[in-house]
């Protein structure tokens, strides 16, 4: 899963970053040109440590959610280059970090702070890069049924009402994450990073102890947290022990850290399934409605393709039990075809012949 991390300049995008990453890795732009950094992050799931301590094998892995700082917002203005945009497209799901803090040393481009503003900015900006996108399709798609040669006419016809919709709806500041479409439409997007499509976690960038201010109502496929990002970062940055206390005298109960994760497979709609033994404990990353064979697939090509069954159990089946073996014999260890439909927890051992 890689989060792509954009907001205006000033708005403490890398701040955000830090805190999430635990790093200290500074963005610095130059002559328009940008750098993209990026940082691996474990995802915090408390069932991960259960397993281990229950099987205490060699090695413990926890699922991975990747964040990519990306500059290039210069000058206060939003402009999207083509190399910042071809990074873009490359992201499952975007975070906007929106400025609510006032700092009189670090003045805001536009004048002043205005959340609703630099949202609405933003926004506006993801609708016009995908709009000229779509328009652009049309274009070659109206060209190409003129000339009648080449793919049958019956897709192109349902490509080009496909892409007037997307038109239709963006012209309309309606963003394309709002248009429900069909499997055989999705291959027809095959190679389009349309941004408006990607899920959106907004994420207000608080100073310590403010509020979060009232910001634009909830629409699918977006959701919104609030983080004292400097703060954060501050804590992200110091010895777990020290964490921990500093924690305590502000009263912060969890770092923002884990809400940003938890909304962002929320919004992308992911879930974890998991594989024990004395070798290795470890959490996978699956779409939900994933089935049995993907989960396979997710491991490893060789166990999709020689796939015979699933062994599947719940996790709470597994450490109430105590282990595989009571489970097997309580009949909590089910054998699964390949269009098993995954859950979210299960502990999936795959049988495969290759």
């Amino acid at each position: 899963m890689r989060l792509g991390i954009i907001g205006l300049t000033q708005t403490g995008k890398t701040t955000i970053f830090n805190a999430l990453t635990r790093g200290n890795q500074p963005v610095t732009t130059s002559g328009g040109r940008f750098e993209v950094h990026t940082g691996v992050v474990d995802v915090p799931d408390e069932r991960v440590d259960i397993l281990s301590a229950m099987f205490k094998p060699k090695k413990t892995i926890y699922a991975k959610v990747t964040y990519a700082d990306i500059a290039g917002l210069e000058g206060g203005k939003v402009a999207i280059s083509g190399a910042l945009l071809n990074q873009l497209s490359q992201m499952d799901g975007l975070l906007h970090v929106v400025r609510c803090f006032d700092d009189p040393s670090v003045p805001h481009p536009a004048g002043g702070i205005n959340p609703a503003r630099d949202i609405a900015t933003m926004d506006a900006e993801l609708l016009i890069n995908d709009l000229i996108a779509v328009e652009r399709k049309l274009e070659r798609l109206t060209e190409e049924r003129k000339k009648g040669a080449g793919r049958d006419k019956a897709v192109v016809e349902r490509e080009i009402a496909l892409f007037t919709h997307f038109q239709e709806a963006l012209s309309q500041e309606k963003p394309l994450r709002e248009i429900e479409i069909n499997q055989e439409e999705e291959k027809a997007l095959a190679g389009f990073g349309f941004l408006t499509r990607k899920p959106l976690l907004m994420l207000l960038n608080l100073a310590e102890g403010q509020p979060p201010p009232a910001v634009e109502a909830a629409r699918p496929h977006v959701g919104q947290v609030a983080l004292q990002g400097k703060l954060e970062m501050d804590i992200a940055q110091l010895p777990p022990e020290d964490a921990e206390l500093f924690m305590a005298e502000y009263g912060i109960e969890e770092l923002g850290l884990k809400r940003v994760i938890s909304l962002s497979y929320d919004l992308l709609g992911q879930q974890s399934f998991f594989t024990v033994g004395e070798d290795e404990v470890r959490a996978w990353t699956v779409n939900r409605g994933a089935t049995a064979l993907e989960a396979a697939g997710a491991i490893h090509t060789d166990l999709m393709k020689g796939f015979i069954r699933a062994e599947v159990v719940t996790y709470q089946d597994l450490v109430t039990l105590g282990g595989l073996v009571e489970a097997r014999g309580k009949g909590k260890l089910r054998l699964e075809g390949k269009e098993y439909i995954v859950k979210d927890g299960e502990i999936v051992h795959i049988r495969f012949n290759v």
